[in-house]
């Protein structure tokens, strides 16, 4: 028979459920103060809103909780239509068919669009044969081209790059024929296309909407696809200015794979895990 202390003792041992749980590690399955989620889920939007992407890993640490947890949120967020869950994070949710007016985007990251043209016309060379893409970091890139002094050739299919040259007088110009696209500035379709068949650039300066390794660099509308894609084609070598607001995502129509483009020209808060990645595909990144 059991004395008094060793039933003690084996009372003493037993724990309530509470108990046990507060004494353990939380995991993704224990329940938690829906305040404190709904909180964190807001604050991954507010992330979202400023870098355009978020990793696993990066908001576990942020957060102090597991992994599995930010998993649990971003596929809850997923679901709500408010993000895009990628392999390892997520991505700011976009209307990969929605292109807004060139006057809409100048403002946008002017300064990220400053910083990839000043890199960019470093590798402009005298007698050079270039192609200058539609687009506000073309036309960032065009503006500095035109104080260089060089003697170039400068095929483009967008008219405002073409009237921001045109009192350059060491520059010639050609400009790429098409329909033109209201609000936008730059010309599209089989005319153009038929018209760049029998030319060839030493160097094509390309803008574009979205740009990775999985889905390459893409843009909202097929016919501008169309044309992009034909305009790579005339380049011995592609360059493809791209800030890094534009790294991860992707748009509606493809133009060019990682395979079409030499060099990523892009400013100086690319994350180190995004240039491993386009280095591994054999992409140089400025």
């Amino acid at each position: 028979m059991r004395g008094i202390g060793s039933y003690k003792n084996i009372m003493k041992s037993k724990k309530t459920p509470s108990e046990s749980i507060e004494n353990n590690q939380p995991s993704a399955a224990t329940e938690e103060p829906s305040l404190f989620m709904e909180e964190r889920k807001a604050e991954i939007l507010t992330l979202l809103a400023i870098h355009h992407k978020v990793t696993v890993p990066e908001l576990s640490k942020r957060f102090a909780v597991s992994t599995a947890t930010i998993r649990t949120y971003l596929r809850d967020l997923e679901s709500a239509g408010q993000l895009v869950r990628t392999h390892g994070g997520a991505i700011e949710k976009q209307r990969s068919g929605f292109e807004p007016m060139t006057r809409d985007k100048e403002s946008q990251h002017a300064e990220l669009k400053q910083a990839v043209a000043a890199k960019a016309l470093a590798l402009v060379e005298e007698g050079d044969v270039i192609l200058i893409d539609t687009g506000t970091t073309g036309h960032a890139f065009t503006r500095r081209v035109a104080t260089l002094g060089l003697g170039l050739t400068v095929v483009t299919n967008d008219i405002l790059i073409a009237s921001e040259l045109e009192s350059a007088e060491n520059i010639q110009i050609f400009v790429l024929g098409g329909l033109l696209r209201h609000g936008l500035h730059c010309t599209v379709g089989i005319q153009g296309q038929l018209l760049a068949e029998g030319i060839v650039v030493d160097k094509a300066f390309m803008g574009t909407n979205a740009f990775s390794v999985e889905r390459g660099a893409t843009t909202p509308d097929i016919n501008q696809a169309a044309s992009k894609q034909q305009m790579v084609s005339m380049a011995h070598k592609v360059y493809l200015l791209c800030d890094h607001t534009k790294i991860g995502r992707a748009s509606f129509a493809r133009f060019a794979t990682v395979d079409n483009i030499d060099v990523l020209v892009c400013d100086d808060q690319i994350a180190p895990s995004d240039r491993k990645q386009f280095e591994s595909a054999g992409i140089e990144v400025l």
